[in-house]
């Protein structure tokens, strides 16, 4: 099974948070599925996502960055896609 971990770096986790509850939607059409996010502090959280479609997970991907990120707040973002061992 493929994961997703990403990390958010973020002004606001209650901006974010909001913000990233309203992308879910898109997120599911394009392969993500949360499974947990955490909030590190006030400006750092991390999720993970069942992934069933990694190239368009990965195409996503860009779009997180351009769309959803300014919007949410995000500073800095990493994703990191990982296989069950």
């Amino acid at each position: 099974m493929t994961q997703m971990i990403a990390r958010f770096k973020v002004a606001d986790f209650a901006k974010f948070r909001t913000e990233f509850d309203a992308d879910n939607p898109r997120r599911s059409h394009n392969s993500l599925n949360l499974l947990q996010l955490w909030r590190e502090s006030d400006t750092d959280a991390w999720a993970l996502f069942e992934v069933t479609d990694a190239a368009r997970a990965n195409t996503y991907i860009s779009v997180m960055k351009a769309i959803f990120g300014p919007k949410a707040g995000v500073q800095t973002s990493e994703f990191h896609f990982v296989e069950t061992a």
